[in-house]
């Protein structure tokens, strides 16, 4: 399989994180997702970032994606801050970001190729040159015969891995990936982490994930723990090869 062109992996911060709070308000009671958050991730990390439901993983998840704004704090993306950022510039930035969901997000009436050129046409990339580069990226993800199927006719696994081909379409910064195992079997679950480990080792491709799953967090470089909206610790992962 080709890989993904390697990426640049001098150790620069992708992501900074400098006292990041969420506060949501239910009606007049404050809901406060996440506090005074401070995180860095560098150029070639796998990091995964684990918590019980309602530690503000989810809120984190979309304000390193600058789909949400912070209450409190900084988000910095490649040493820009997020919050200075106007409509069109947000628009920009998250072209740097590969966003892979939880139930893949593909549009139903085009291919598995066509799914992963989308990201290509909108930033203006010429028809052949996208073409290329998108069956390039299928073929990185073992799905190189697949190319002509939609989304109907591929399987659960299969559409994750079109949509983590989609993600890398424009050489992103990182990869941000919810929950990429929480809607598949076990064996597809262990052959993603595999690809995404692969992807993180051979091509340096930059990597966050939000899980529950305890075998993708092991196979991560650093994990963050979250717990009521605060990071309770963060650990470096010995993951076997």
């Amino acid at each position: 399989m080709k890989a993904p062109r390697k990426q640049e992996t001098v150790e620069a911060d992708v992501v900074e994180i400098q006292g990041l709070g969420k506060t949501y308000m239910m009606g007049k009671v404050p809901v406060y997702a996440l506090r005074g958050v401070d995180l860095r991730i560098k150029t070639g990390d796998f990091v995964a970032i684990i918590g019980p439901s309602g530690s503000g993983k989810s809120t984190l998840l979309n304000l390193i994606g600058a789909l949400d704004k912070p209450t409190d704090g900084k988000v910095l993306i490649d040493g820009v801050d997020v919050s200075t950022l106007n409509g069109n510039q947000l628009a920009d930035l998250r072209c740097k970001v590969g966003f892979v969901f939880q139930f893949f997000n593909l549009i139903p009436r085009l291919s598995a190729l066509e799914n992963v050129e989308l990201p290509l046409t909108i930033t203006g990339v010429d028809k052949d040159e996208r073409r290329t580069r998108a069956r390039e990226l299928l073929q990185t993800v073992g799905l190189e015969g697949r190319a002509d199927h939609r989304p109907a006719e591929l399987s659960g696994g299969e559409q994750q891995r079109v949509a983590i081909a989609r993600a890398l379409a424009n050489n992103p910064s990182f990869l941000l990936l919810d929950e990429p195992t929480g809607n598949i079997d076990t064996k597809t679950s262990q052959e993603i982490i595999a690809l995404l480990k692969r992807l993180n080792k051979e091509s340096g491709v930059t990597t966050i994930v939000v899980t529950h799953d305890q075998r993708v967090a092991s196979q991560a470089k650093k994990a963050v723990f979250l717990l009521d909206g605060r990071v309770e610790r963060m650990s470096s992962v010995e993951a076997g090869d």
